[in-house]
């Protein structure tokens, strides 16, 4: 039996990372997804994706979500709203998951 070997995901990616903690918001873009509010903080980011950990179970790799980054306010005249699509879920310890999103397009 052969074992498949593991992705590296640094070598997946197009530009650099940098370490990031802000408020993310995240919403379904698609009707067949149950609605919900999430309000994650991010560990890293570039200008194609950010990563971050939720609580919130119901992520799926493929699964389209408006993506606000940073979030300070629903009012902030400065916020930045993208289309994106879930690339990666990781299950963590403490009932936590790790979300890594590909931002698409601007809002």
């Amino acid at each position: 039996m052969t074992e498949e070997p593991q992705k590296n995901y640094a070598e997946l990616r197009r530009s650099r990372r940098a370490k990031v903690a802000k408020a993310v918001r995240v919403r379904p873009s698609e009707g067949r997804d149950e609605h919900f509010e999430d309000f994650p903080i991010s560990v890293n980011a570039s200008k194609h994706g950010i990563y971050f950990t939720s609580r919130r179970a119901g992520y799926y790799k493929g699964m389209r979500v408006f993506v606000t980054f940073p979030f300070t306010s629903a009012h902030d005249p400065m916020k930045s709203e993208y289309l994106a699509e879930v690339k990666r879920v990781e299950d963590l310890p403490h009932g936590k998951f790790g979300i890594a999103v590909h931002l698409l397009m601007t809002v």
